[in-house]
């Protein structure tokens, strides 16, 4: 039986499986983009699919932390999309 692969939140640092999770990746060239496969290249982050996570990590800037450079608008706005 395959074991499930936990990933933590940057937002409230519990620890779940990374496909219940969102994943933002920092690529080599800095672009910022939402790694719906889980599967890309580059410096990852992820947040979980809750509405209080998401507003967590925008008022302390987790997302930045972790990934070393500003969120755009236009991502947070994508991220915000896929919230259950």
């Amino acid at each position: 039986m395959p074991k499930e692969t936990l990933r933590m939140c940057v937002a409230c640092r519990q620890m779940k499986d990374k496909r219940s999770l969102i994943r933002v990746v920092r690529s080599k060239d800095n672009q910022m983009v939402l790694d719906k496969s889980h599967k890309l290249n580059g410096r990852g982050a992820y947040i979980c699919k809750d509405k209080q996570c998401f507003e967590k990590c925008i008022k302390s800037k987790a997302l930045n932390r972790a990934l070393k450079c500003d969120i755009t608008d236009d991502l947070m706005n994508e991220i915000k999309k896929n919230l259950e």
